[in-house]
């Protein structure tokens, strides 16, 4: 079921974005498209589509959705404003001590170099993070950021209201707790859209965050997907393990997708508490 509703997304947004300055695709038609794909699917979607500074899509935004990795793109944010304040390069160097690269989580960092004291740049760190969804350099560039109130804190001076920042990686695995990060569709798709339009830093800053969403190697059936291969698709995932009962608690993909006559838009797709089973989930 997945993989084909976010390819039913993808064109759905195409033709939203296409049709946005006349205004020809009604909001409600949009919901009664969506309730047809999801039609005796359990699980919760939530879906936003924003271009040209406008929502043109919105669907179940009134629920708290849990971000998961997705949050790392807050993190990544949070991080940049404070290397631009600092003057701080992207190939400046830090320390991880081998206690910061727990092993109880997924890191590709952790793999490459385990059981040792590293130094490592903060570039490098947001690529881990952001392109692979390592859990530890997540971790890492929340405490070279001030903590996780101190990102929370930057993401709602950037004038979010529905979303909040409340744990780390490590706090969510020790915890069981994957609800404590949260946000609407809508949201997602305007900070999205915050970070592309507004200087919220210097220009190889902001390139950098780019390229490396660019890159991003998780979800590849997700948003990049199920796109032609010229089409631009930069974007962040998150994805959680299923509980016992064999629920998933979330399973997320938000990013821009720049089209091949330049136009551009944003777009987040989150599946909550799906009972669908895994062969469902990928066909």
């Amino acid at each position: 079921m997945k993989a084909k509703f976010f390819l039913s997304c993808m064109a759905l947004a195409i033709l939203f974005s296409a049709c946005n300055t006349t205004n020809r695709t009604p909001k409600q038609k949009i919901e009664q498209q969506i309730d047809s794909l999801l039609k005796d699917k359990k699980a919760t979607v939530g879906v936003a589509v924003l271009a040209n500074d406008e929502t043109v899509a919105v669907y179940n935004n009134q629920i708290h959705f849990p971000l998961l990795s997705v949050f790392k793109f807050h993190v990544g944010l949070a991080v940049l404003d404070k290397m631009d304040k600092g003057h701080i390069a992207l190939d400046s160097l830090i320390e991880v001590k081998s206690s910061q690269l727990k092993s109880n989580t997924y890191s590709p960092l952790r793999d490459k170099f385990p059981d040792q004291d590293i130094t490592i740049s903060l570039g490098e760190l947001l690529k881990y993070s952001i392109s692979q969804s390592d859990n530890n350099a997540c971790d890492i560039l929340i405490e070279y950021a001030g903590g996780i109130d101190q990102v929370n804190e930057y993401v709602k001076s950037l004038g979010t209201k529905d979303c909040n920042l409340a744990a780390t990686e490590d706090l969510m695995h020790t915890s069981g707790d994957a609800y404590l990060n949260w946000s609407t569709p809508e949201e997602v798709v305007r900070l999205l859209n915050i970070a592309d339009k507004q200087p919220l830093f210097g220009t190889q800053y902001k390139d950098f965050l780019q390229a490396i969403m660019q890159e991003t190697s998780t979800g590849k059936d997700k948003l990049k997907g199920q796109l032609p291969a010229d089409v631009i698709v930069g974007h962040k995932t998150g994805s959680s393990d299923r509980t016992p009962e064999g629920i998933k608690i979330a399973d997320n993909d938000a990013g821009f997708v720049i089209l091949p006559n330049g136009q551009k838009y944003y777009i987040a797709v989150f599946v909550m508490e799906s009972q669908e089973n895994d062969a469902d989930n990928a066909t």
